[in-house]
C-alpha cells in the first residue's frame, strides 16, 4: 500500500526509516519531510499538513491508503477526522481525543474524573489571579501554557521570581495562543520517565519505556526544550512500576475517553514522575515522543505497520518484538535553541559519523543547500546508537557526534547520566 507520513522532524525520520522497511508498504510519502527523510520517502514540501482538505486531496490524487500523523499540530487541527471521514486509514487520534495534549486543563479534568494520580492543579485565564495564586502557594511550583507550545511551554519554577516571570511571559504572548490560559501545578519530586502505549480506544499495547532529557544543558540546567536526548529502556520504569502505572493511569484514562464518546486511537505518551515505586502523571502527548521515538525505532525488531494499522481497527492479539539491546540518542541543536537561532549553516562529516558501528543519524531540521546539507531548525540532528549496554550505546553515539563538523551547533554531553 501507499503510505503518507505527516511531519518533518527527527521523530518522523525514525518512523519513515522503520515504515520503509515494511513489506506492506509499496511507496512512502512524507510531508513536508526533510533532507534525511528524502532518502526513504518522497518528500512533499508544499503540502500544508494543517489543512485537512488539502491533505485529503493529495492522498486521493496519489492513491494513498494510510496516513501516519507524527506531530501534534495536525492532530489538534482535526486532520485525522477529515481523512477518516473519507475512508482513509489513519494512525492518530481524532481532534476531540487529541485534546489530551492540546489542553492541559482537559487532561487534568480527565484525571480527576477517573482518579488517575497527578499533581494538584489550578487553571487561570487572568494574569493577576495566577500571580496571586503562586504568591499564596510559593515555590517550587510548575507553570504550564495550557495549549500546544512545541514541548517548551513548561517552566519548573524553583523560586517565586521565576514563577512570576513565567506567568508574565506566557500571558504576554511568549507561546502565542497556547499561553492565553495557564495551568499551575504542584511541584512533584522524583525521576521522570516516558511510557508509551498503542491503543484502539479500548485495548492497549505497552511499548518499552524511555527517559528524556528536557533541559538544554548538562546537569539538567538551562531552559526546557523539546528534548535534548533520550535512551530506552529506562530502569526507573521497572516492570512493577509500569504495571501499576498501566492499572492506575493508562487504563482508567483510556476507559474514561471511551465513556465520553471520544475513544483515543493511536499512540499515547505518558510523562510520568516516579517516586517510591509509584508513578504520577506529569503530562500526556498525543503522539510519539521526540526524541524518545528514535531509540525506540532502533530497538524495534518487528514490522511496525501492522500495529499502526490495528490502532485504527482492533489491536487485540497484536504484539511487537524488541531488541534487548539499549538505544540512545543525542540531539544536536542550533546555538541559541530553544530561543532564537540562525539557519543555513552547512553541516559536514555525516558520512563519517554514520559509519560508526551501531549508529543511525535521524534528521530533525535539515534541508539540502547549494553547498551541502544545511541546518534548518532548532533541533537539527539525532545521533542515535545501539549497543550491548547503555554505556556502549552512549560511547558510540558520542563518537559519531565528534565526527560531525558543525560549529553552529551544540549538544549535551551527559545523556543517560542518571544511570551511568
Amino acid at each position: 500500500m501507499k503510505v503518507l507520513i505527516l511531519g518533518g522532524g527527527g521523530r518522523e525520520h525514525a518512523l519513515a526509516w522503520k515504515i520503509a522497511q515494511s513489506d506492506l508498504v509499496t511507496e512512502l510519502f512524507c510531508a513536508p519531510g526533510n533532507a534525511g527523510i528524502a532518502d526513504v520517502a518522497h518528500c512533499v514540501a508544499e503540502l500544508d499538513i494543517l489543512d485537512g482538505a488539502a491533505v485529503l486531496s493529495y492522498v486521493q490524487q496519489q492513491g494513498i491508503e494510510f496516513a501516519v500523523i507524527g506531530p501534534e499540530a495536525p492532530l489538534a487541527a482535526g486532520v485525522a477526522d477529515v481523512l477518516r471521514s473519507a475512508g482513509i486509514g489513519v494512525f492518530g487520534p481524532d481532534q476531540q481525543a487529541a485534546q489530551l495534549e492540546a489542553s492541559k486543563t482537559f487532561t487534568k479534568e480527565i484525571c480527576d474524573a477517573c482518579n488517575a494520580p497527578t499533581a494538584a492543579w489550578a487553571h487561570f485565564d487572568e494574569r493577576d489571579v495566577a500571580l496571586g495564586y503562586v504568591r499564596d502557594n510559593g515555590a517550587p511550583i510548575v507553570i504550564k501554557a495550557d495549549g500546544l507550545a512545541a514541548g517548551k511551554g513548561v517552566v519548573v519554577a524553583m523560586t517565586l521570581a521565576e514563577a512570576e516571570a513565567a506567568i508574565k511571559e506566557m500571558f504576554d504572548g511568549a507561546f502565542g495562543d497556547a499561553g492565553t490560559e495557564v495551568v499551575i501545578e504542584e511541584f512533584m519530586s522524583g525521576e521522570e520517565a516516558s511510557l508509551f502505549v498503542l491503543t484502539d480506544g479500548e485495548n492497549i499495547l505497552p511499548l518499552p519505556g524511555a527517559q528524556d532529557h528536557k533541559r538544554a544543558f548538562d546537569g539538567d540546567q538551562g531552559p526546557n526544550t523539546g528534548g535534548m536526548g533520550a535512551y530506552s529502556p529506562a530502569p526507573v520504569l521497572s516492570g512493577e512500576v509500569q504495571a501499576r502505572a498501566l492499572d492506575e493511569i493508562v487504563l482508567p484514562i483510556v476507559a474514561e475517553m471511551k465513556a465520553r464518546g471520544m475513544p483515543y486511537r493511536g499512540v499515547l505518551y505518558f510523562g510520568l514522575m516516579i517516586e517510591n515505586g509509584r508513578a504520577r502523571l506529569v503530562e500526556i502527548n498525543a503522539r510519539f515522543g521526540d526524541p524518545e521515538c528514535q531509540p525506540l525505532m532502533l530497538r524495534l525488531v518487528s514490522d511496525l505497520m501492522p500495529a499502526l494499522m490495528a490502532c485504527d481497527d482492533n489491536l487485540s492479539g497484536v504484539s511487537l518484538e524488541w531488541s534487548d539491546n539499549p538505544a540512545l540518542t543525542v540531539v544536536k541543536a542550533a546555538n541559541g535553541y530553544p530561543g532564537s537561532y540562525s539557519k543555513g549553516d552547512v553541516i559536514g562529516g555525516l558520512e563519517e559519523a554514520q559509519a560508526v558501528e551501531g549508529v543511525m543519524i535521524f534528521h530533525a531540521g535539515t534541508r539540502p543547500g547549494a553547498h551541502g546539507l544545511e541546518a534548518a531548525g532548532g533541533r537539527v540532528l539525532n545521533i542515535t546508537a545501539t549497543g550491548s549496554s547503555v554505556r556502549e550505546a552512549r560511547d558510540r553515539a558520542y563518537e559519531a557526534v565528534g565526527k560531525i563538523d558543525w560549529p553552529g551547533g551544540f549538544n549535551r554531553t551527559d545523556i543517560a547520566w542518571r544511570i551511568l
